[in-house]
């Protein structure tokens, strides 16, 4: 569901005149009806949202909105979100362009409720820009300082800002000689990677908006022209020497993950024997289920058994027995790392919960997760084991009691308890915990739990 605009009234100074009425006793009254300009405000996608990047205006300056119509693609620290316009009227002016970042809770636009309105709605912008030009001046700044080490042919000469909260460029990346052109990020990716030029393609998102289907089937229509094979010792898209900021999600992981060295926190590690659960894999796999809804289902039921290990303490001074038990999954995404969330793990059937998190790898991957589908995990899954990776240990996310991280399943060398020698497959499992409110022998029963739910497998089915 679409996030909703929000608005504040600005008075104008335009009126309507009503026909005199006649009132019981003969006299005259009239009627003035004073029309308003309103303030959209740059929303608060998220709780640690601070501030959010325009990514394409859907409607131009202008435009006729209704009430429900998605007005505004804003990139908060975690996904890209349509936001739906919650009164009618005209677009009148646009505060801050496409690529430029605003402040929660700052004006993004003007709008109008008639047409009459929106010369004196730009008037209002124009004055509004000029009275704060502090604004602009606070991020080129960070821009500025972060361009000291870049070659002197990679810096472009400063452009005088000519609005107060547009913050960066007034061109969206994807477009093309000042034409508007809306994609999702990942659309924008893939059309750098296949060398296809977004203003050819036809978009069949929502408003016609470019996703990457669309490119995928532009990069097969159209042949990229052959050009000379050069060596290219370094990863394409990075130039050596240059100074990067932070994206926004980028920026809020840094964050997080700098609050979470505030918490003091230990670790367990488990070997899990995994040979059961690869055949029961093998078996359904072609039903449409994954490893990692195997393994979520599998955390979910274990933590029904040990519910201090889906706690977690917030204030310091108490810790919440959390009512759900919602297992986030971190996904490394371009430009950052999100957690989808699979919320009730311990309910809903592995056919529905494989389901569920492909339909939630691809909103996240185009950057269209809601705010609900990412931060309400009560406890978290970090996998590396389709990487090759044996063992890791993972940093707990903020507001959580626990992560546990997942290596690769691999064939080991093992003895039984009666002497003999044999071949298992087995992976490695770390917790991260938070020391405030979960103990150790807390942890180890849990492993203990789940390492009988994975090598006995049947309830997973269930």
């Amino acid at each position: 569901m679409a996030n909703v605009l929000q608005t504040s009234f600005l008075p104008s100074t335009s009126s309507l005149r009503r026909p005199s009425i006649s009132g019981s006793k003969g006299k005259s009254q009239s009627l003035q009806v004073k029309a308003k300009i309103r303030e959209i405000f740059m929303p608060a996608l998220s709780s640690t949202m601070t501030e959010g990047k325009i990514v394409s205006w859907m409607k131009s300056e202008g435009d006729k909105l209704s009430k429900g119509e998605s007005v505004v693609v804003v990139e908060s620290d975690k996904a890209d979100m349509d936001v739906e316009s919650f009164h009618e009227g005209f677009l009148a002016a646009i505060m801050v362009e496409e690529g430029g970042v605003a402040p929660v809770g700052s004006a993004i636009a003007l709008l109008a409720e008639t047409e009459d309105e929106i010369a004196e709605a730009k008037a209002k912008s124009q004055s509004s820009s000029s009275s704060t030009p502090q604004v602009v001046e606070e991020k080129p700044k960070q821009i500025e300082e972060a361009a000291l080490d870049v070659p002197a042919a990679a810096a472009a000469p400063s452009v005088p800002v000519a609005k107060a909260v547009t913050l960066g460029s007034a061109v969206h990346p994807a477009s093309e000689g000042g034409k508007r052109i809306v994609a999702s990020p990942y659309a924008k990716k893939l059309a750098k990677e296949l060398k296809v030029d977004l203003g050819t393609v036809v978009g069949s998102g929502p408003l016609g908006r470019i996703v990457a289907k669309d490119v995928e089937a532009a990069a097969v229509a159209v042949p990229v022209a052959a050009s000379p094979a050069k060596p290219d010792p370094v990863a394409p898209g990075i130039e050596l020497g240059t100074v990067v900021p932070f994206t926004t999600m980028q920026g809020a992981v840094s964050r997080n993950m700098v609050e979470s060295l505030s918490v003091p926190r230990f670790r367990v590690g488990y070997t899990i024997t995994t040979n059961a659960l690869d055949a029961l894999y093998k078996k359904i796999k072609s039903k449409g289920v994954t490893m990692t809804a195997l393994l979520a289902k599998a955390t979910a039921l274990a933590l029904v058994q040990h519910p201090v290990v889906n706690s977690c303490c917030r204030d310091g001074n108490s810790f919440t027995y959390n009512s759900s038990i919602n297992i986030a999954v971190a996904v490394a995404i371009d430009g950052g790392l999100i957690t989808p969330v699979l919320q009730d793990a311990d309910k809903v059937d592995i056919y529905t919960l494989s389901r569920k998190w492909k339909e939630l790898v691809d909103k996240a991957r185009a950057k269209q997760l809601q705010p609900h589908e990412y931060n309400t995990g009560t406890f978290t899954l970090s996998n590396l084991g389709m990487f090759g990776v044996d063992r890791f240990d993972a940093i707990l996310p903020p507001g959580t009691g626990a992560i546990m991280a997942v290596g690769a399943s691999q064939p080991t060398v093992v003895a039984s308890k009666d002497g003999r020698i044999g071949m298992k497959n087995q992976m490695q499992v770390n917790v991260t915990a938070d020391h405030r409110v979960i103990y150790g022998a807390d942890l180890a029963a849990f492993l203990q739990t789940l390492a009988k739910i994975v090598e006995d497998p049947k309830d997973l089915t269930f």
